[in-house]
């Protein structure tokens, strides 16, 4: 296979059909050349470009046609530091084995000479991913709820990631916390490694909360897979069920509540009482504490509330560093600065300002 590091590769369909091309002829077995059908780059996501494609390519049994998705990490995205695609293509590979709905990781590359930057090749799962940020999301999710499927499925498959034997297929590469409040300290100073990093000047709110996170660090007696993000859109939905949770970039091993109480937070919903935009809360708690055997702790579940407050103002801190010293021309980031103060503003009022 030819290296494509003497070429452009940028994001221009093109060149990256032919570099994909290559790439797969040797993995697919194929007996010619591979050809890449509708590449598409997915305008979503802060940490990794996304594209999704076909390939069709003829074998000893005939022609065949696959769909794949290549992410890709461009080096310069938010949370560059805390999100490594060798360690998700490690994590979903232990995923395999499990309940846990999640894409099929093929290959991960780690050479940028080969594929222009480290990528992962996977499975392209069916289904679609509406943003909760806008109208037309919202009222898809409302009227998923209203059938009743889906926040069946949504409950069910965080409780699948909680279930999972993490232990048994090798997830404790990720780091096992020790006894006590010790998950809850690693997070803290996850975050604060972050803000610290991004230039920012820092705020007294923040350092306050800091503070008071630190004090008031919770004891964590089970230990389960967390995913750190799990909220709609970060799942992909067919036919009223989650065929996979995507974004495998925050997994840590902790404290379940970690994940339930990202579902609780009202950051996660606009103008509805539903859980993440499409689950009753009544519903969530029952069905998730019958599948898991876990109790919902609310008093702990607001305590990483206010560290998701924290871990949201570092996401900021970092986008608005990337964007002011041009590492990263993304408009989006250009907006974070102000979304600094509205994560700590409502930091504020949880700490009784």
């Amino acid at each position: 296979m030819t290296a494509a590091g003497d070429r452009d590769l940028g994001s221009g369909e093109q060149d990256l059909s032919g570099v994909l091309g290559e790439y797969l002829q040797e993995r697919l077995g194929a007996s010619g050349p591979v050809d890449i059908v509708n590449p598409e780059r997915i305008a979503v996501g802060w940490s990794h470009e996304t594209w999704l494609f076909e390939a069709v390519w003829a074998d000893s049994v005939g022609e065949q046609r696959q769909g794949f998705c290549l992410r890709r990490d461009p080096g310069n995205a938010l949370l560059r530091e805390q999100s490594d695609l060798a360690e998700q293509f490690r994590v979903l590979r232990c995923l395999e084995s499990t309940d846990v709905p999640a894409p099929r990781a093929y290959w991960y590359e780690a050479d940028p000479a080969v594929l222009g930057a480290p990528a992962i090749v996977m499975e392209r799962v069916g289904g679609e991913c509406p943003s909760p940020w806008r109208r037309a999301g919202r009222e898809y999710y409302a009227a998923a709820a209203g059938r009743g499927v889906l926040p069946a499925s949504f409950t069910d498959a965080l409780a699948a990631v909680h279930n999972v034997d993490w232990r048994g297929v090798g997830l404790d590469f990720l780091g096992v916390p020790g006894q006590g409040n010790d998950f809850a300290l690693r997070e803290i100073a996850k975050w604060q490694a972050l803000i610290d990093d991004s230039g920012h000047p820092g705020h007294p709110i923040l350092a306050d909360l800091i503070g008071w996170l630190k004090h008031n660090a919770p004891t964590t007696e089970q230990l389960t897979l967390v995913h750190g993000a799990y909220r709609t859109g970060n799942v992909l939905i067919h036919d009223d069920q989650v065929s996979a949770i995507l974004d495998w970039e925050l997994q840590v091993i902790g404290d379940p509540m970690y994940d339930v109480a990202y579902m609780l937070t009202e950051l996660n919903r606009e103008g509805t009482d539903l859980l993440s935009n499409v689950v009753p809360r009544e519903l969530f708690f029952e069905r998730y504490q019958q599948a898991t055997g876990i109790e919902i702790d609310p008093e702990r579940c607001a305590y990483y509330q206010l560290l998701y407050a924290m871990r949201s103002a570092a996401f900021w801190m970092s986008a608005a560093g990337l964007y002011a010293d041009g590492s990263n021309n993304d408009l989006r980031l250009a907006r974070t600065h102000w979304s600094v103060t509205v994560a700590l503003e409502r930091a504020a009022t949880e700490l009784g300002y």
